[in-house]
């Protein structure tokens, strides 16, 4: 039996905070690998204007192809919007049945869980849930397991660096015309400039 990370995102682009998640994710609960499930429309992003997932699916193979730790789950690429994490575990557990499976989030996802489509059958079809702490995020466990009992007896809190990247300061930076060399692996950033990704006008 093996432990997977769920580690899903949009991943546009993805960066180098992400990887730090994911690597920290994979150390602390001692996973066998962390699968990266790219999300092609999240329904939580909704009129926002994102990458194509082809575009997106590319740069991810490029930030993680050289760690024999990481691979990418298609599950939500292969079946049809919407995409709601309760459907995806189940999906993921078909795959691999005998396997203990850990869903990645970060704090404010976590507190936020009561938001979610259908959470109860969310925390019911995971394992463990990996919750990466941040300053902010006012996570109120007494009040999470008062609202879905047994809620706590799942979470790893993981000790992340806090890394102040996000996809969104990197999209506007680009479009600014402004520095991101260091906010991305090496293949990422490459990909970025031959393709000419995000670029305004």
């Amino acid at each position: 039996m093996k432990k997977l990370g769920l580690f899903g995102g949009t991943f546009d682009p993805p960066h180098l905070g992400h990887l730090i998640l994911a690597a920290e994710a994979l150390h602390q609960l001692a996973l066998d690998y962390v699968l990266w499930v790219l999300t092609p429309e999240p329904p939580q992003k909704s009129g926002h204007t994102i990458s194509a997932w082809q575009t997106r699916m590319r740069l991810l193979q490029a930030a993680i192809s050289s760690d024999p730790g990481f691979a990418i789950s298609r599950v939500e690429i292969d079946r049809p919007p919407p995409h709601y994490a309760f459907e995806t575990v189940r999906l993921i557990r078909q795959e691999y049945p005998v396997d203990e499976l850990v869903y990645l989030m970060g704090g404010d996802e976590f507190r936020d869980l009561a938001t979610w489509r259908q959470p109860a059958d969310f925390i019911a079809a995971c394992d463990a849930i990996g919750v990466m702490r941040r300053p902010a995020d006012a996570v109120d466990l007494l009040a999470l397991e008062r609202e879905f009992p047994g809620v706590t007896d799942k979470v790893w809190f993981l000790a992340a660096p806090l890394i102040e990247i996000s996809a969104s300061e990197i999209r506007r930076r680009i479009g600014a015309g402004q520095p991101v060399r260091y906010f991305l692996p090496r293949p990422v950033f490459d990909l970025i400039l031959e393709q000419q990704l995000y670029q305004v006008g």
